[in-house]
């Protein structure tokens, strides 16, 4: 909707622009710096809003599990503190989840996932390229908690809704099918051949170490609860150390804040562009006009010299001293100007200054100055 806009203001001042002189901005350079613009602005509005997010975790205070996190929220206004970096030890409520290919192995979330990876013509760059898509997704959950060294535990509320990786990966597995000759050359003429399926597990483990940073609050029965932030903030359980979560959300801001800037200093790019294509345009007209009142000049000076050389009146000269001598541009007016170096005689002053190319119409070289030419 935004570049839209942008798009529509561009187009609207390219038709401003066209009443300045004859120039004009390309629909290219419109589309080109409103895309710019567009892109400058959402990737800066993304780095604000991941840089807040850095400040949150800069400034959230760390409490350690025990018996004291308890009484500290009791005596807090609200019974909450609004944002909080914890670390314990991941310890369900109640039921577990059993791994499907480990049956050692049990968690509190578990997450499937089925990809299929296929080969896809590409007509652009004539090669077979990779994609995947994915087919089935599930993830199954666990009430847990976050136990510190005193076995204080912290219940976990909404972990679907945290951000970070809380999860690894137990089990993959690739299913390769099996094609007969005329499935593959079906595959070839589409276009699309399928390389098989991929399956993922992955589980948050009982006993793991995990961050938690969110809203810790006491609930209606005095349990020590971890949450997602009441003010909007981003809610994070992460496997890795609170330094590490820091560094990656830091490192999403830099990103995006180059992108920003990347984007801005292509739209500053065309800016100069076409300020630099309409500063040549203004010099040519200058030129122009210049090259005009001089070619004037020396055409009046001639004929009053010649004039007072051969008693004949410059306008009686003109109209009936000299046969038709047609401009070869444009079929209607006398040739009146030399095109130096090349010396040819083959146009008009007024067909000279609408020439796109300062080249001669007979040879082609370039031309250096024009000169008043009249016929004896």
């Amino acid at each position: 909707m935004c570049m839209c806009l942008c798009v529509s203001l561009l187009l609207r001042l390219q038709g401003d622009f066209e009443g300045m002189d004859g120039f004009s901005v390309t629909f290219t350079e419109a589309v080109c710096l409103g895309t710019s613009l567009t892109l400058s602005g959402i990737f800066y509005y993304l780095h604000r809003k991941k840089k807040n997010v850095v400040d949150k975790l800069e400034n959230a205070p760390h409490f350690t599990i025990d018996g004291k996190l308890r009484n500290l929220l009791k005596a807090t206004p609200g019974e909450a503190l609004q944002y909080a970096v914890i670390e314990g030890s991941v310890k369900p409520a109640g039921e577990t989840l059993r791994s499907n290919s480990h049956q050692d192995i049990v968690g509190v979330l578990q997450k499937f996932t089925l990809k299929e990876h296929r080969l896809v013509w590409s007509g652009i760059s004539r090669t077979w390229m990779d994609t995947e898509r994915i087919l089935h997704k599930r993830v199954n959950v666990k009430p847990f908690s976050l136990v510190g060294l005193d076995e204080t535990a912290v219940r976990v509320l909404s972990p679907l809704h945290a951000s970070g990786e809380n999860t690894e990966i137990i089990n993959e597995k690739f299913h390769q099918p099996s094609y007969s000759f005329g499935q593959l050359v079906g595959q070839y003429l589409s276009g699309e051949k399928p390389k098989g399926q991929l399956e993922i597990e992955e589980m948050l483990k009982v006993g793991t170490t995990l961050t938690g940073i969110g809203e810790l609050i006491l609930d209606t029965e005095g349990n020590l609860c971890l949450r997602p932030p009441s003010d909007n903030s981003e809610y994070f359980l992460s496997l890795a150390d609170f330094e590490t979560v820091c560094k990656e959300n830091c490192l999403v801001a830099f990103w995006w804040k180059v992108l920003a800037a990347a984007s801005a200093l292509a739209g500053a790019a065309v800016l100069f562009w076409v300020a630099l294509r309409y500063y040549k345009h203004l010099k040519r007209r200058w030129e122009m006009e210049q090259e005009s009142q001089e070619f004037a000049r020396l055409l009046a000076e001639a004929a009053r010299l010649r004039a007072n050389d051969g008693g004949v009146p410059p306008n009686e000269a003109n109209n009936h001293s000299f046969p038709p001598n047609e401009c070869v541009i444009c079929l209607t007016q006398p040739r009146d100007c030399i095109l130096l170096e090349c010396g040819h005689v083959c146009c008009c002053f007024v067909c000279f200054q609408s020439m796109h190319q300062q080249k001669c119409p007979i040879c082609r070289q370039d031309i250096v100055r024009v000169l008043p030419f009249y016929q004896p």
